[in-house]
């Protein structure tokens, strides 16, 4: 089946990445094309050290490519200068990282509720306090990052991510800094709040059982994608 293009909202082509060491260039990236429809969950696979972040990187418009483009939410990134692409991306596209991202003098609450005042929403305390309720945190509101474990503030991470109900979530590693027992329920967490928004998830890791959970998956190899 032909896959509709108006509902494409990440869409690289020959993109590449590059950088100048001692010995010439090195290509980190080569010539990667990819779609990415709305609703859709997809998996990028590889081994540390493939570019996987980089490629993560490019695609949200964090970092501007060597070679070809990036169109995000219909719009040509490589157009758009670095305040543009954020305004983009405020209150449309959400992250989570492996290192969790959270401001250290902000309480949960407060974390939560800066993605909601970025994005311009109304209602700021309560939908950051609903979003806190789903991942499980109601009684964690006031609690600075240092106070939380590892696997609570991914959770107001994911939190953050959701909370203005974005069109794309990027996660990079989301369980990398976490063990098998609390990683579990995160990833669960993660792809539960997905459906519930219809969000469109881009996924990079190296777990080949979470990236099941997605349908689409690709391989990063030598700067090559590839479908797993």
């Amino acid at each position: 089946m032909e896959t509709d293009c108006s509902a494409i909202l990440v869409q690289a082509r020959q993109l590449g990445k590059w950088v100048m060491g001692p010995e010439g260039r090195l290509d980190i990236l080569n010539d990667v094309n990819l779609d990415i429809a709305a609703h859709e969950a997809v998996a990028i696979l590889g081994a540390s050290g493939s570019g996987k972040s980089t490629l993560l990187g490019l695609l949200a418009g964090l970092d501007t490519p060597s070679g070809g483009e990036v169109n995000l939410l219909g719009r040509a990134l490589n157009r758009m200068d670095e305040d543009a692409r954020a305004a983009l991306r405020a209150g449309r596209i959400g992250f989570v990282f492996q290192s969790f991202q959270l401001l250290p003098t902000l309480t949960a609450l407060e974390n939560v509720r800066l993605a909601l005042e970025l994005a311009g929403s109304r209602d700021r305390d309560d939908r950051a306090r609903e979003s806190l309720e789903l991942v499980g945190l109601s009684r964690r509101l006031h609690h600075y990052p240092a106070q939380l474990s590892g696997g609570e503030q991914q959770r107001v991470a994911i939190a953050r991510a959701f909370v203005p109900h974005p069109e794309v979530l990027f996660a990079d590693e989301p369980t990398g800094n976490l063990d098998q027992s609390t990683g579990e329920p995160v990833i669960e967490l993660l792809f539960t709040l997905r459906a519930r928004y219809g969000t469109a998830l881009v996924l990079v890791t190296h777990d080949t059982g979470i990236a099941r959970r997605c349908e689409c998956r690709y391989l990063l190899d030598n700067g090559t994608l590839a479908p797993a």
